[in-house]
């Protein structure tokens, strides 16, 4: 019997990714339904720099993890301060993961976190002052020591000078210890504040 033969349907490779990739294009399928598609057009919005305030928009309804890693990502790349705001933002979100990826992409940002470094430690709300705290740990920046230190002399909340003393413990110098002793007398009654600036002391001195 002869054989008969069939044409191959066309191919469509990286069919998530074949359709026009301009910047109308790209704002386009981040709000498609398939997953696929908005990562590749987060990922691609990068070579746009205007992107970020759409980027934020599409973070603040995403749903898929691996998408909003590759918002961040991009938002980290771009690095203006459009991205920065859109993350401090992130930071009073319900949403734990938000804030946790929030806070690691802004350790990746010194530059442009600096300038807003002091308004957030002195936030009025105590948790987003522990939260850039939380950034301090990783941010390169060589004030980095003198914001621990602004906290530890001025928060009123325990919490937050707990955090910032934990982390004075492995990057304070000698220039912390005044601020340190005198944190020690504002919370004698807290034994860990004892115990974390005896801690920092006896570290920085070592150092």
């Amino acid at each position: 019997m002869a054989l008969i033969k069939t044409t191959a349907p066309a191919e469509q490779p990286l069919q998530a990714r074949i359709e026009t990739r301009d910047y109308p294009g790209l704002l386009r399928q981040l709000d498609e339904h398939d997953p696929a598609v908005r990562r590749w057009a987060a990922r691609d919005l990068l070579g746009y720099p205007q992107a970020s305030a759409s980027l934020l928009a599409r973070l603040q309804v995403e749903a898929d993890r691996s998408v909003r890693e590759i918002i961040f990502t991009s938002l980290t790349r771009l690095g203006d301060a459009v991205a920065v705001a859109g993350m401090v933002e992130c930071l009073r979100s319900d949403d734990a993961q938000m804030r946790n990826e929030a806070i690691e992409a802004m350790k990746e940002l010194p530059d442009a976190v600096a300038p807003i470094m002091s308004s957030l430690l002195s936030d009025p709300d105590s948790d987003v002052r522990i939260m850039a705290v939380n950034v301090l740990e990783s941010l390169c920046h060589p004030q980095v020591e003198q914001w621990l230190i602004d906290v530890i002399e001025i928060d009123p909340f325990v919490n937050v000078c707990g955090t910032a003393v934990d982390l004075l413990g492995e990057v304070g110098t000698d220039a912390a210890h005044g601020a340190l002793e005198r944190l020690k007398q504002r919370f004698a009654a807290e034994p860990y504040i004892q115990f974390a600036a005896d801690l920092a002391l006896k570290r920085s001195a070592k150092g």
